[in-house]
């Protein structure tokens, strides 16, 4: 029978550590955790998922920023807030969130957040870190860090021996979740849309991590059996079955169809979605002890 990774879970496990972590932070330094997250225009989608973020950070104990700038923002006047969070102390985690208006250089802006606060792991020093096997010293971006824990939550740390597939090129999820893996000793492909014979390729995977933005585009059978399947996809499809105008969220992965054959699979919602803002608040947790020159916790 198939494994449900729960998501939920692991992620409340971290949320709880981070928690102890704040706390004991502020019992013995008197320093709150600071996280300041930075929205440009009114898209309701990033509306609602930095108002999560803040819940998350105020529930850790965190003392939690958010600075909204109209649509009409220029670049400068974003790349001067960034300059004041980052001369900040009591800020040790800045998150810009994606995308930005089209007028405005959003790698500009993203490399322009002290290496130290970037907590989302987009710094070209965090990904040169994580490239060339520093992981420890530098901030992983949250989703592939997330991912990574629930692998290991099945399969232990040590994946010598271990065939592994990413689906995706992205410099957000696809490379830093393949950096990982070959870390973690996996012998690892990335494949994206000009790969060739892709369900042949997946089917050679003990470890298939799908991240393409396509819903449900991995079928079956293309999951070799007894494989462990991480669905990062998050998408929104119709759902007529609901009744008129009503959606669902769906991975990029069949879930019912890659379940006959995985050994172990994350379900999309409650798989990789609540990792992200746990690893986030655990980021900006080791960013803070780092600032406080105390021992940074793992997760």
């Amino acid at each position: 029978m198939v494994r449900r990774i729960d998501g939920k879970a692991a992620a409340a496990t971290i949320i709880e550590r981070v928690k102890a972590e704040s706390a004991q932070l502020l019992a013995e330094t008197g320093t709150r955790p600071g996280l300041a997250v930075v929205i440009v225009g009114e898209d309701p989608a990033s509306q609602v998922y930095v108002a999560s973020k803040a819940r998350m950070a105020e529930d850790c104990g965190f003392r939690s920023v958010k600075h909204v700038l109209p649509e009409t923002a220029g670049e400068d006047e974003v790349l001067d807030l960034v300059r004041d969070l980052n001369a900040d102390p009591a800020i040790h985690g800045i998150l810009v969130q994606l995308p930005l208006p089209a007028s405005i250089d959003s790698t500009r802006i993203v490399q322009s957040i002290a290496v130290e606060k970037d907590v989302d792991g987009f710094h070209l020093l965090n990904v040169g870190r994580l490239g060339s096997g520093d992981i420890a010293a530098a901030f992983v971006p949250c989703t592939p860090a997330g991912s990574m824990i629930l692998i290991r939550e099945v399969l232990g740390d040590d994946l010598s021996g271990k065939t592994a597939v990413v689906l995706g090129r992205s410099n957000i999820v696809g490379k830093p979740m393949a950096q990982l893996l070959l870390a973690a000793n996996a012998t690892v492909t990335i494949a994206h849309s000009r790969t060739s014979d892709l369900p042949a390729l997946c089917r050679t995977a003990d470890i298939l991590v799908a991240a393409v933005g396509r819903s449900e585009m991995v079928r079956g059978d293309w999951v070799k059996p007894g494989a462990v399947v991480i669905d990062v996809g998050i998408n929104r499809i119709d759902a007529p079955e609901r009744g008129p105008g009503q959606s669902r969220l769906v991975g990029d992965v069949a879930y019912a169809e890659a379940a006959e054959h995985a050994g172990a699979i994350t379900p999309v919602p409650g798989g990789v979605g609540p990792m992200t803002i746990a690893l986030l608040m655990a980021n900006t947790v080791v960013s803070a002890c780092r600032t406080m020159g105390r021992a940074v916790p793992t997760f």
